[in-house]
């Protein structure tokens, strides 16, 4: 009757044998205690010494598994997994069986320590976005709570230290947008779990959009601030940004920054590093004088084209093992030359890497 093994069979319950039957042992019950009080049953009687020994283990190993039940939404299902690679296989094969999704990848691949990596926060955020866009019905009910968990310790992160928050407020503008259309056209669209859920997710969603908004940034009295530079240094920082409204922004600041950040020769050099000349000729914007408007320019070609991402850490892939893991972490490469066989993912590359 009892089922004392640790197997994932298991039930989780205990039992034990009284005068009436066989009943169920729950350390937290104070019904089953009362009657144990009124009919004392000493295990030693029932039990042998080996058995008695594997019915504590029992006990304890079912009280450990409620405690374990209670940590369940503060704990992220790839904290078990001790290797932080996997090996993508899209068919079976004589030594693997079935093939990786990318729900599975997403839980091992432990982005939960990589937003903490100032390398690899914007990559993390990107591929997020990616995922909310087009990929989110196709994550596991494991791998969609490792999402919002993820989602949730960057957005504190955000509010904490009040970096990169436009790149927080479009991912999460692009992830309500989704959660809008699944609640909407509930029944058009195969959802894992309740309707319910996915509707306390869009709040939760909202809540945090509405956080973003309300966001003061603090003023830090260093004593130095960017005004004290000379013009050649701000025009140096300038230069060194690869995204069009990060100049935009830090040329609110003050009016010097403003100047430096409408010189055109900045944004035709960001226009030449993002996109090609045949895309420059499909597009030309032309002010009164004649001269070419490359700011105009810049941000209207975004509209129509991808600009260069820059990250500064990245998943890699390993060709000959045909593993995705995180460059400082490795992975056991079996090739005679491993360095020659990774290539750089992007999140888009990632993306692909999972569909079928």
């Amino acid at each position: 009757m009892p089922f004392l093994g640790q197997d994932w069979r298991s039930p989780g319950w205990s039992w034990i044998k009284t005068e009436d039957g066989w009943k169920r042992c729950d350390p937290c019950s104070h019904e089953i205690r009362s009657e144990d009080n009124q009919y004392p049953v000493n295990h030693s009687i029932i039990l042998n010494s080996g058995e008695e020994e594997i019915f504590n283990n029992d006990c304890e190993y079912a009280a450990k598994k409620r405690k374990k039940q209670h940590f369940g939404n503060d704990t992220a299902a790839h904290s078990f997994y001790r290797e932080k690679w996997i090996y993508v296989h899209k068919e079976s094969t004589k030594e693997r069986h079935g093939y990786c999704t990318l729900g599975e990848a997403f839980n091992r691949l432990d982005f939960s320590s990589a937003i903490q990596d100032i390398r690899r926060f914007t990559y993390v955020v990107k591929l997020l976005q990616l995922i909310a866009k087009s990929q989110l019905t196709s994550l596991s009910g494991v791998a969609q709570k490792n999402y919002f968990n993820i989602l949730d310790k960057i957005v504190q992160k955000v509010l904490d230290d009040h970096q990169n928050p436009r790149l927080i407020k479009d991912l999460l503008q692009d992830l309500s947008s989704t959660l809008c259309i699944l609640v909407r056209g509930v029944g058009k669209s195969v959802l894992v779990g309740n309707i319910n859920i996915w509707i306390c997710r869009l709040e939760t969603v909202l809540n945090w959009q509405e956080k973003l908004q309300n966001l003061q940034m603090t003023k830090v009295n260093t004593g130095l601030t960017l005004s004290d530079l000379p013009l050649h240094m701000l025009n140096n920082i300038l230069y060194r940004f690869s995204d069009g409204w990060d100049i935009v922004t830090l040329g609110q600041v003050t009016p010097t920054l403003y100047m430096l950040s409408e010189d055109r020769r900045l944004w035709k050099r960001l226009c030449q590093y993002h996109f090609a000349e045949k895309q420059f000729c499909r597009h030309l914007i032309l002010s009164e004088k004649g001269h070419i408007e490359w700011k105009l320019m810049y941000f209207t070609l975004q509209k129509y084209y991808p600009t260069k991402e820059q990250y500064g850490d990245t998943l890699h892939f390993c060709r000959h093992c045909s593993i995705l893991f995180w460059k400082d972490s490795g992975h056991p490469c079996t090739a005679a030359d491993p360095d020659s066989c990774f290539t750089p993912v992007s999140p888009e590359h990632f993306i692909d890497l999972f569909k079928f």
